[in-house]
């Protein structure tokens, strides 16, 4: 018959041994840098003031109206206090940056094991404010048609509004942009911005594409750790955001103080498994 306390002992190494694996991640994200505005001052001529200046811990204005995509009114506020949420500002007949942003973010969403509408929402608003309902209809059946997956539909939302509130949002966003009349377009920045469940502004990420670990992230923070689970909350406690880049950066002293913690422990149950193996009755010199 096996020896159970060794047995027991094996058990512990394995676990040991799997938490040890939880902080592998740790070691293996890079940090890579964010794409921020640059200075109004360097900003080439006619982009003065298009670019995105961070409102950490501002509140989305939650008496906002607008439309959503079936036309019915909506206040901003309708969708606080349930999940955190991704703020994307976009125009729906954008011909380049928008439709990056928002295939960025959706190719970042099917990476995420989370699920529109179940952890957290989306919020797509139109800063064009001649935009309908009707393009928010197509533009939300095509993303959902993208993501693929069951209940985005309630928790994807596409909105249109005036201009008022599109000012207001902007401005508490920190979201510059200029529309260019003899073009008919707007020059704009590119960012998605992760919401508190109360509205209030988390974390921005730049560009058009968004690294899902940073996102899973940005998520389970403004959540206040409601959502994920043990390997999310390690990965929390090495890696911290840098509102400079946009991304989260190993935090080294923590990564050490982990590593070391857990080279303890296995030398530790690995001592123990030999002074157990070792204390084995011999079969042999019984016989």
């Amino acid at each position: 018959m096996p020896n159970k306390k060794l047995t027991h002992s094996k058990r512990i190494l394995t676990t040991i041994f799997l938490a040890m694996l939880i902080t592998l991640p740790c070691f293996g994200q890079g940090l890579t840098q964010g794409i921020m505005a640059p200075p109004a001052n360097v900003r080439p001529p006619g982009l003065n003031n298009v670019g995105i200046e961070q409102h950490l811990d501002e509140q989305i204005p939650p008496d906002l109206a607008f439309r959503d995509e079936t036309g019915k009114p909506v206040r901003l506020g309708d969708y606080f206090g349930r999940r955190p949420m991704i703020l994307n500002l976009v125009y729906y007949q954008c011909p380049m940056l928008c439709g990056e942003v928002l295939s960025g973010l959706e190719t970042a969403l099917q990476v995420l094991k989370f699920d529109v509408g179940k952890e957290f929402d989306v919020l797509t608003v139109s800063f064009d404010s001649h935009e309908t309902p009707d393009m928010a209809t197509k533009k939300k059946a095509e993303f959902l048609k993208r993501y693929g997956r069951s209940g985005a539909s309630d928790g994807w939302h596409f909105l249109t509004g005036p201009q008022q509130s599109i000012d207001a949002l902007t401005k508490a966003a920190g979201f510059q942009y200029h529309y260019d009349p003899k073009t008919g377009q707007f020059a704009h920045a590119t960012a998605i911005m992760v919401l508190t469940p109360e509205g209030k502004i988390a974390q921005y990420y730049y560009g058009v594409e968004y690294a899902p670990k940073d996102l899973r992230l940005g998520l389970i923070q403004a959540s206040e750790n409601k959502i994920g689970n043990l390997a999310d909350q390690v990965l929390l406690y090495c890696y911290h955001y840098d509102p400079t880049t946009g991304k989260y950066g190993a935090i080294i002293s923590r990564v050490l103080q982990l590593s070391a913690l857990a080279t303890i422990l296995v030398l530790g149950i690995f001592m123990m498994l030999l002074i157990l193996q070792g204390s084995r009755p011999d079969r042999h010199a019984e016989g």
